[in-house]
């Protein structure tokens, strides 16, 4: 019974193959839908044996009957957001992925060997799938912490998670954030900083946002450590960015974050935001204010709509964002990587 209804969700989710013969294998690593197999959920699962780097992704969509779809891929990243097909609408959709290992948090589990897609969605139909090396495509470095990073595990999420979505075939996010980590333990840990500064290539944007773990790193050391970190990636022809960190939900009596707690000055009186404003201008390096985009949207939004953003139901935690809070605020970075000409409006959907 149970393979029988597998078999019936297969054969809706492919669509049309007999209109579609692309789906076979036919790369160099004989992608296509042949490594996928249906799931219960009613998705596809996919896995592709290749090694490490960027590569382009192609997704043919749509069917016989009306679908939406959206991929995710490698540690629960979103890569294609929903995309709804009419009855008999096919689309094309690429975009371009970092493989790497370990494939989420770097001091994270390893996970699986090369790339792993699932195509999902409210009703995933696929005609085709293509995956191909793209060893000259650009990668966009995340520099951070917990807010930022690619978590493993369900409601947590990551900004960073959420933002290749945003992004078009050429650059692929690289997400090197890590649980836990500030300014200070980003630079000590050799598989962190030390690995992003290897892979730096002329004009990749190397975004950096640390401050929610420095609570005892003092203002000198703070600003020294940022700097170090900005002066390396610019020795490798990267494009530095500076990111003042996402807010903690946390209310005055009057519905403001006008609060230490909120706006992340740590425990010796170091306001973090203000020290990464003032040296983004001191070094001449892009600021995105990330902490003022999220105080203003959170704010908005006031004291009991806003826990949609966190975890504040499910985890009574006020710091780490939730899918919806990631997805929004993977959007503001967005809105400003176009605004400040960060990437190039060709780079970004």
């Amino acid at each position: 019974m149970r393979r029988t209804a597998l078999l019936a969700a297969a054969a809706t989710l492919l669509g049309s193959l007999a209109a579609a013969p692309a789906a076979h294998a036919d790369g160099p690593y004989g992608q296509g839908l042949d490594h996928c197999a249906a799931t219960a959920t009613g998705a596809l699962a996919c896995r592709f044996d290749v090694a490490p780097g960027t590569y382009d992704v192609t997704v043919t969509l749509g069917g016989e009957t009306a679908g939406s779809t959206a991929v995710t891929g490698e540690t629960r990243r979103a890569l294609l957001a929903e995309t709804a097909t009419a009855a008999g609408q096919t689309v094309r959709r690429s975009f371009t992925v970092d493989v790497r290992d370990p494939e989420g948090e770097p001091t994270g589990p390893a996970g699986g060997p090369g790339l792993d897609l699932v195509l999902g969605g409210a009703a995933p139909r696929v005609t085709a799938l293509r995956v191909t090396p793209a060893p000259a495509a650009r990668r966009l470095f995340l520099v951070g912490d917990s807010t930022v990073c690619d978590q493993p595990g369900d409601p947590y999420t990551g900004w960073g998670q959420q933002l290749p979505v945003h992004l078009g075939r050429g650059i692929a996010v690289a997400n090197h954030a890590d649980s836990g980590e500030s300014t200070v333990t980003f630079l000590a840990n050799p598989a962190l900083f030390d690995t992003v500064e290897a892979a730096v290539r002329p004009g990749d944007p190397v975004l950096i946002q640390l401050a929610h773990n420095d609570k005892q790193t003092d203002a000198a050391t703070y600003r020294a450590n940022l700097t170090s970190l900005v002066e390396r990636v610019r020795a490798r022809g990267g494009d530095p960015v500076l990111v003042t960190p996402i807010v903690r939900r946390w209310f005055n009596a009057d519905g403001t974050l006008d609060n230490g707690v909120a706006l992340l000055v740590n425990g010796l009186g170091v306001d973090h935001p203000a020290e990464i404003r003032a040296l983004a201008a001191s070094l001449g390096t892009p600021l995105i204010d990330l902490t003022a985009l999220t105080k203003a949207r959170v704010e908005q939004l006031g004291p009991e709509a806003s826990k949609a953003l966190y975890l504040t139901t499910e985890k009574r935690d006020n710091t780490h964002t939730s899918v919806r809070g990631a997805t929004e605020y993977a959007a503001l970075v967005a809105a400003e990587l176009r605004a400040r000409d960060i990437v190039p409006d060709r780079l970004l959907r």
